[in-house]
């Protein structure tokens, strides 16, 4: 028995990384998985998954409207509901005050932002059908809470991303759809394979348990509030970052 037996969970963004890593855990434990991506073509690794019965990919972009009403209709056609959002999407630029891209501001604005609300939106109005409700889970940061230097506007976007859940949590806990957030802290992911380390050792030499978060510890902590022993748990930020101390 796997603790999302029965379930159907959608997450954007899950070509590679830590959707990836969500998305596989959540088959691992039952559910049945929409893997969506902008990229078509970029979510190959199903087929060689163990899980790959329980994983399918769903090709559109999260900042077109349009685009997610169809695609969130194909994805509810294929399960026939929705249980589980993970809001996992995201990009993000590094620009110091003075420095910052207008191009780049708005990109992530779009998809971190924009992206969620309209996943949000789509999503909640399918799950207000199921006797149970829902549970949306949406990816923030830990510099979304905190700030960092050299991040004001993906900080910005993050933050965005965590008053987006409290106000979603209130609207949308009469028909028992639960909105909590993942606040990860410093992750091994391919964005960070190109990040140089020795800039990050302070942040790194601040983490209590000695180690960089792997997109595995993200997923375990969307893994709790996704399941039905978090049905009360709605309005939350749960950090995952080792007991970082900043």
């Amino acid at each position: 028995m796997g603790m999302l037996d029965g379930k159907a969970a959608v997450i954007t963004g899950a070509a590679r990384g830590i959707g990836r890593s969500i998305a596989e855990l959540f088959a691992k434990e039952g559910a049945m998985v929409a893997v969506n991506d902008v990229v078509e073509g970029s979510a190959e690794w199903i087929s060689e998954s163990e899980y790959k019965d329980r994983l399918f990919p769903f090709y559109f972009d999260i900042t077109d409207s349009a685009a997610v009403k169809k695609g969130v209709m194909e994805i509810k056609k294929q399960f026939g509901k929705i249980d589980i959002l993970v809001n996992n999407a995201g990009v993000e630029f590094n620009e110091l005050i003075g420095m910052i891209s207008p191009a780049n501001m708005e990109k992530m604005f779009r998809v971190n932002v924009y992206g969620t609300i309209e996943m949000l939106q789509s999503i909640s109005r399918i799950m207000a059908r199921n006797e149970n409700g829902g549970s949306i889970i949406n990816i923030s940061s830990m510099v979304g809470i905190h700030g960092n230097p050299g991040q004001l506007v993906y900080s910005a976007t993050k933050g965005a991303v965590i008053a987006i859940t409290k106000s979603a949590a209130k609207e949308l806990a009469p028909k028992k759809i639960r909105v909590n957030s993942i606040a990860p802290g410093l992750t091994q992911t391919e964005m960070m394979d190109q990040a140089d380390l020795s800039k990050l050792q302070g942040r790194i030499n601040n983490i209590s348990m000695g180690r960089i978060a792997v997109p595995s510890d993200i997923a375990g902590g969307c893994l709790l509030l996704a399941c039905d022993y978090a049905s009360y748990i709605s309005g939350q930020v749960l950090p995952v970052d080792g007991c970082t101390i900043m």
